[in-house]
C-alpha cells in the first residue's frame, strides 16, 4: 500500500479550489473517488476553516519531502473499560464526568499527587492523522492513544472505548475496522480505521450531491462519519462553511 501527497496546501486559495471543482464537475465524469489533487484541495478549506474557528487542525510536512498529512491533537474521556495507573487507581465510565478544564489543568500539574494522576486517567490523548491512499484513491484516518502518563493504549483498549452507539454496528467485524498499521510517513505504529468500507458510505452522500448540483468538500463529509467511531468530532459549521452549495 503506497501513499503520497506531493504538494504543500498552504499555498492553495479558495479561488483555485472552486475553479479546479467546478472544471471537474463540468469536464469529467462523476466518481466516488479522489485524486491526489482534489484531496489537496479539500484539505486547503478545511485547514482554513479549521483555523477560523480555532479547531486544533494543522498541516504537518515530512522534513526534506514534499509529503504531509492532516493532524489534530484532543484529550477525550474514557467511556468504556476499567483502566489502571501504576498508581493502581481505576476509572469506570459510568461515574466518570464529562472532560473538563479541571482534567486539563492537571495534565500540567506534576505536583498535586497520586490523587491529580488518577483524575488525569479519566482522559485519553488521542493523535489524529489524515493522509492520502493512492492505492484506495480516498483519505484515511490514522491515530494513536495513550493515557496521560505516556502509555499507549493496546487494540483491546482502544476497541473498548469505542462509543457504544458505534460499536454495535461494528460487532461483527471490530478487528477489520480497527487496525494496527505502520505509519507510511513517519514509520511508527498507529491505529487506522480501515478504508475497506468507505465507498460504501459516501457513494449515497455524494451521489445525492450530484444531484443536487451542491459543492461537496470529500473530506469535510468522510470525516464527519468516520471520525467519531475513534472519538473525533467534527463541528457542524465544516458542513455549512466548507461545503456550501454553489
Amino acid at each position: 500500500m503506497i501513499f503520497r501527497f506531493r504538494c504543500s496546501p498552504n499555498r492553495l486559495t479558495y479561488e483555485d479550489v472552486n475553479k479546479w471543482m467546478a472544471g471537474k464537475r463540468n469536464s469529467a465524469p462523476f466518481t466516488h473517488y479522489l485524486d491526489d489533487r482534489t484531496f489537496q484541495l479539500c484539505c486547503q478549506l478545511f485547514l482554513q476553516h479549521s483555523e477560523t474557528i480555532q479547531d486544533g487542525w494543522c498541516w504537518e510536512q515530512i522534513k526534506g519531502t514534499d509529503e504531509g498529512f492532516m493532524k489534530k491533537i484532543v484529550l477525550i474521556p474514557v467511556r468504556s473499560t476499567i483502566l489502571h495507573n501504576q498508581h493502581g487507581c481505576s476509572i469506570q465510565a459510568e461515574n466518570m464526568d464529562p472532560l473538563t478544564e479541571e482534567i486539563q489543568a492537571n495534565v500540567e500539574d506534576e505536583t498535586a499527587g497520586v490523587q491529580a494522576v488518577c483524575e488525569n486517567h479519566a482522559a485519553l490523548r488521542y493523535e489524529y492523522h489524515v493522509l492520502y491512499s493512492c492505492s484506495y484513491q480516498i483519505p484515511i484516518l490514522y491515530f494513536r492513544a495513550s493515557m496521560l502518563d505516556g502509555r499507549s493504549l493496546s487494540l483491546e483498549e482502544v476497541w473498548s472505548n469505542v462509543h457504544p452507539n458505534y460499536k454495535q454496528r461494528l460487532l461483527h467485524g471490530p478487528w477489520d475496522t480497527l487496525t494496527q498499521q505502520e505509519h507510511p510517513l513517519l514509520g511508527q505504529p498507529f491505529f487506522m480505521l480501515h478504508p475497506c468500507r468507505t465507498e460504501e458510505f459516501m457513494k449515497p452522500a455524494l451521489d445525492l450531491a450530484h444531484v443536487e448540483n451542491k459543492r461537496v468538500n470529500y473530506i469535510v463529509t468522510w470525516l464527519s462519519v468516520v471520525g467519531p467511531v475513534v472519538g473525533l468530532d467534527v463541528p457542524l459549521s465544516y458542513s455549512t462553511a466548507v461545503s456550501a452549495p454553489d
